[in-house]
């Protein structure tokens, strides 16, 4: 098939010209008219004129997509149907869609974001599996212990469906996030276990993915972007009267460590604009929540450049003992600022944020977190490993002894503050001897942390570096890890025994009706008596605590996980900052 040449000019005609095969230019050259070689090239001649006259290949450039400011915000009017979801489609519902998550807090927020697109599409929310004409999984791959949960869960699933009445709608299964752009093609060829498979930049097509699964084929959209943060979706709460919520400030990580599957599963970091952050922090806040987790790869690398006024901004720079593979990336808004701004919007909301790069931690971070009420001085600061020569192969950007001074810095720049120092410990990296392992134990009373898990696989470590640990080393390893985990935490739990501690009520405890659980400032578990209290409000009234509300709770016993205490008052957070 010819191309309208007439219409095209420039470097845009030349560019195509190109591109076509020798035969398609001898057919393209036989229409010009040939009665004599001088009215040929006369043809050629008007040929080329036409091409002058048009639209240049900048012009198609300029036009192939609107511009990034026109897009969308939260507060949208209602959009058109998409039109591939057809009126049939539509009037087949409710659909319902039943959605289970796995891993990280980012999983958490992203099975928000899906849910209010699909929410938006016409389909149904359900809780319960045996309704759902839609089940959809949305996954983690950063350790294997994970894949094959989903594994054996979709298996459960496919039984599920085979048993499905013919009367009924046929069940489709979805696949979403990590594990669905790591494993597409296993999923979707090898076992044939789902209809559809979306990696985390693709859930804006899940209505189009749905529709084609309808027709009984598979469909998949794992493509990675980038620029895709989802700004212009307000995620909707999985609990509604949930007093807590995460919001995703950006999405990947450009950091490359050599463990970490994150960059090829959520491909390069990207930050959301902070205008975009800000109204979702406000809208929860109006919803009734009271603590916000802001989430990221690596929440203080964020930069936001959708203001023209703040490119010209300077990257902080690294402190001493810190590098990083990839250049810094200069302008924009930096972390410090969206911190300071969301702790503006609700004096009443703690602000919390998770996961920070031990190599970006600027000083005016730390500072806002001191002059702050709201902002939780609890800190997660990721260690990895405590030899340099461990952290130097995982590609971490910092020794042992520039991490520990870190950590020494944040104690005297935040008193009182209770930083998490390394979750996860990756346990049996190459050459990581017995010697090393029991080292790092020692020292692990610097640091009085969890840590959660084993070397994640199908890295770059896993392909470039030989895994000369056992099985069986690594298990024991892990034992003893958890179990000097559990005596720090008992101790670090034990002192605060006596001690006041500001708690947000989250509701009823699972072990007992009888019970109100709630977190503090360090995010330890509290469980006290549900009992009636002073309101706080210095009139006299008695009144029991409710969901939301600040408690005063005095300590009375402690344990690795869980502080246990009774209750005194109702309060606020100001209050409780004016009384420290």
């Amino acid at each position: 098939m010819l191309l309208p040449f007439k219409h095209i000019s420039g470097a845009a005609g030349t560019f195509l010209w190109r591109r076509l095969s020798r035969a398609a230019r001898s057919e393209l050259r036989a229409r010009v008219p040939t009665r004599g070689r001088g009215e040929r090239n006369r043809g050629l001649e008007d040929f080329s004129a036409r091409l002058a006259a048009g639209p240049t290949l900048q012009h198609f450039l300029r036009n192939a997509s609107p511009p990034q400011e026109t897009r969308p915000q939260l507060a949208e009017e209602p959009e058109e149907p998409e039109p591939y979801l057809t009126s049939s489609i539509l009037e087949e519902a409710g659909r319902k869609v039943y959605l289970e998550t796995y891993g990280c807090q980012m999983n958490v927020n992203d099975t928000e974001i899906a849910w209010a697109i699909l929410q938006k599409s016409g389909y149904l929310r359900t809780r319960w599996l045996e309704e759902a004409d839609v089940i959809l999984l949305v996954t983690c791959s950063v350790r294997e212990k994970a894949e094959q949960a989903i594994w054996n869960r979709l298996r459960h699933l496919t039984a599920l469906k085979s048993k499905r009445l013919r009367s009924q709608a046929p069940l489709r299964i979805g696949i979403l996030g990590c594990m669905a752009e790591r494993l597409r093609e296993e999923i979707l060829h090898k076992e044939k276990l789902v209809d559809i498979v979306a990696g985390p930049d693709a859930y804006r097509d899940l209505p189009r993915l749905l529709a084609v699964a309808e027709t009984g084929q598979q469909a998949a959209n794992v493509l990675l972007s980038l620029d895709e943060t989802y700004a212009d979706i307000l995620p909707v709460q999985t609990s509604p009267d949930a007093t807590s919520a995460f919001v995703s400030i950006m999405r990947g990580c450009d950091n490359m460590c050599s463990y970490c599957i994150v960059p090829f599963t959520r491909g390069r970091e990207r930050s959301r604009p902070l205008a975009s952050i800000l109204r979702e922090v406000k809208a929860l806040s109006d919803q009734g929540v009271k603590e916000v987790t802001l989430l990221g790869q690596n929440v203080n690398s964020f930069r936001d450049t959708s203001e023209v006024q703040f490119r010209s901004a300077a990257a902080p720079g690294l402190s001493r003992g810190f590098s990083t593979i990839y250049k810094a990336k200069e302008g924009g808004l930096r972390f410090a600022h969206l911190l300071d701004q969301a702790s503006r919007v609700d004096p009443e909301m703690r602000i919390r944020f998770t996961s920070p790069h031990p190599k970006d931690f600027p000083d005016e971070v730390l500072q806002l977190i001191q002059e702050r009420h709201n902002i939780c001085k609890q800190l997660h600061l990721p260690a990895q490993s405590g030899s340099s020569r461990i952290l130097e192969a995982m590609r971490r950007g910092y020794t042992r002894e520039a991490y520990l001074e870190l950590v020494q810095h944040v104690r005297d720049s935040i008193p009182g503050s209770a930083p998490r120092l390394c979750n996860p410990v990756p346990l049996g990296a190459r050459r990581e001897s017995q010697q090393r392992f029991h080292h790092w134990l020692l020292r692990r009373d610097r640091g009085r942390s969890p840590a959660d898990g084993v070397l994640a696989q199908k890295t770059r470590a896993y392909h470039r570096l030989q895994d000369d640990v056992p099985a069986e080393v690594k298990r024991r390893r892990l034992e003893e890890l958890i179990s000097v985990f559990r005596e720090e935490a008992t101790r670090a739990n034990e002192a605060m025994v006596g001690c006041s501690q500001l708690v947000l009520v989250e509701g009823p405890s699972k072990r007992s009706a009888a019970e109100l659980c709630g977190r503090n400032d360090g995010n330890i578990r509290v469980v006290f008596p549900d009992t009636e209290m002073e309101d706080g409000t210095g009139s006299g009234a008695v009144v029991r605590a409710q969901p939301g509300d600040y408690v005063l709770v005095k300590v009375t016993a402690a344990s690795s996980q869980t502080l246990k205490g009774v209750l005194l008052r109702r309060t606020t957070l100001r209050e409780s900052a004016a009384h420290r």
